[in-house]
C-alpha cells in the first residue's frame, strides 16, 4: 500500500480529469485552483507519471491521465454501488440524459437497460435532439453530442472514435457497390452531415454528383428507413449501421469504413439536482459502451 495515493489527491484529479478545467474542478470541491492544482501535481509526482497535458486555456488528459480516470471513476462507482448496497440506496435519483436522436435509437437505448441492472437505484429519464446548436443545459444532468468539438460555450470530453461506411437495401444483393456506383447514387444526404458521403467519396479521389439528391433527411434513423425501401445509398456511422443490421433492417454495409471527422463527446454540465455519484457512474458508462 505504500504507492497508494493520497485520497484527497484523487478526488481533486478525478474532477478536474472530469471537467477538464482546474478552476471548474476547484468551484465544484470548494477549494481553491491553487490548492487543486497543488494536488494533482503531487499526485503526479507521487505515481511518478504525467497525468495532463497542460497549455494555455487548454487542459487534456495524457493517455495514462484518461487510463487512470477511467478506473479511478469505475473504483468511485462501486464504491457507491457498495455503500448503497450496505446502508440502503436513500431516496431515488433521476438522471436527465440528452443525447442526439440516432445515437439515443440506433445505440444508447438498447444498452441501457444494462446500467439500470447494474445501478437500481438511478433512474434514466432519456431526453433526445436533432440539432446540438438550438439546445440550452437546462435540467440537463449528463449531455453527450456528436460532432468535432469546437463548442466555445462548453467543456467537451472526446469518448469515441468514429468510422464512416456506405449502406445499400439488403435486396440489391449486392455485398460491395463500387465507388462510382455510389456516386451516381441516389444518395440520401443527412442534413447536417453532408460530409459524411463527401468524405467517403473524397477518400476514394471521387468527387460527388453534380446531381441533386433528391432526398434530405434530418436524422440517421429516416435515411435508413429509405435505403431499406430501396430509396439509394447513404453513408453512415459505422456503429450504427452494425446496430440497424443487428435488429433486422433490411440493410447492408457495402464497403470498407473509413475514419470520420466527428466523435461523440460528453459535455460538461453542471446540476445541483442531481447526486454528483450517480452522474459520474452514468458517465464513466457511457465512456465505457463508446470505447
Amino acid at each position: 500500500m505504500s504507492k497508494f495515493p493520497n485520497l484527497v489527491w484523487l478526488r481533486s484529479f478525478e474532477c478536474a480529469a472530469r471537467h477538464l478545467s482546474f478552476t471548474t474542478a476547484a468551484n465544484e470541491l470548494g477549494i481553491t485552483q491553487n490548492a487543486l492544482s497543488l494536488h494533482v501535481r503531487s499526485l503526479e509526482a507521487k505515481l511518478g507519471c504525467k497525468l495532463f497535458n497542460r497549455a494555455a486555456r487548454n487542459l487534456s488528459l495524457t493517455e495514462v491521465g484518461q487510463a487512470y480516470a477511467f478506473s479511478l471513476r469505475r473504483s468511485l462507482g462501486d464504491i457507491a454501488l457498495s455503500t448503497t448496497s450496505l446502508f440502503g440506496a436513500g431516496s431515488t435519483q433521476v438522471l436527465t440524459v440528452r443525447a442526439p436522436i440516432s445515437t439515443v435509437v440506433l445505440w444508447l437505448a438498447r444498452r441501457l437497460p444494462e446500467f439500470v441492472q447494474k445501478h437500481p437505484g438511478i433512474k434514466v429519464k432519456l431526453v433526445s435532439n436533432i440539432w446540438a446548436e438550438s439546445i440550452s443545459h437546462e435540467d440537463v444532468d449528463v449531455e453527450l453530442r456528436l460532432g468535432t468539438g469546437g463548442w466555445d460555450d462548453v467543456v467537451a470530453k472526446k469518448i469515441s472514435t468514429e468510422r464512416i461506411v456506405p449502406i445499400a437495401a439488403s435486396s440489391t444483393g449486392a455485398r460491395t457497390a463500387p465507388i462510382d456506383v455510389l456516386r451516381r447514387g441516389p444518395m440520401v444526404q443527412i442534413l447536417g452531415y453532408e460530409d459524411m458521403s463527401q468524405q467517403y467519396l473524397n477518400a476514394h479521389d471521387v468527387d460527388a454528383s453534380s446531381e441533386t439528391s433528391p432526398y434530405s433527411v434530418d436524422t440517421t434513423i429516416a435515411a435508413i428507413e429509405i435505403v431499406a425501401a430501396g430509396g439509394g445509398y447513404a453513408v453512415m456511422l459505422e456503429r450504427f449501421a452494425k446496430t440497424a443490421i443487428d435488429i433486422g433492417q433490411p440493410i447492408t454495409i457495402v464497403g470498407p469504413s473509413i475514419p470520420f471527422t466527428q466523435s461523440h463527446y460528453l459535455i460538461g454540465v453542471t446540476s445541483p439536482k442531481v447526486n454528483d455519484t450517480s452522474k459520474q457512474l452514468f458517465e464513466a458508462w457511457l465512456e465505457e459502451i463508446f470505447a
